[in-house]
């Protein structure tokens, strides 16, 4: 009798151990997807930034120049629209990083109505540089 309840004993112990295992297995691969679709996700961000954000200083040159800027605006419009969906997708899955992102399209947007070329040059540096504080707060969390 001992021996069979022994028995019974290390197979629930056992099961118990492996479902543990499979448990913590799971959570991990959970938690590694979350991550790769949040790195992808800034990454796809970084780009639609960078886009608008060259759009934009193109847009606004011309407009400073007194050119024709129709065409450019329209790019714009479409790079603003480009850059939805990864700002939204940043701020769902990376939720410790939505205020950088957040503030990194506030910067490329603002580079509209710019009163004069030292002013549009500020306001793109001012946009590189929140980008690059996007990335680098992105690495932080990653890396914590």
């Amino acid at each position: 009798m001992w021996q069979t309840l022994i028995a019974v004993l290390g197979t629930l112990a056992g099961v118990g151990i492996t479902s543990a295992y499979q448990a913590r297995a799971a959570r991990t691969a959970r938690q590694e997807a979350r991550r790769t679709e949040g790195l992808a996700a800034v990454a796809a961000l970084v780009s639609a930034l960078a886009d608008h954000r060259r759009a934009m200083w193109v847009r606004e040159d011309l407009r400073l120049r007194g050119e024709d800027w129709a065409g450019a605006r329209a790019e714009s419009h479409a790079t603003r629209a480009a850059l939805t969906a990864p700002l939204l997708q940043v701020q769902l899955l990376l939720p410790d990083v939505a205020e950088a992102a957040q503030d990194a399209a506030a910067a490329a947007y603002a580079l509209r109505s710019a009163e004069s070329r030292p002013a549009l040059d500020a306001a793109r540096l001012d946009a590189l540089t929140a980008a690059d504080a996007l990335v680098a707060t992105v690495g932080r969390h990653l890396a914590a």
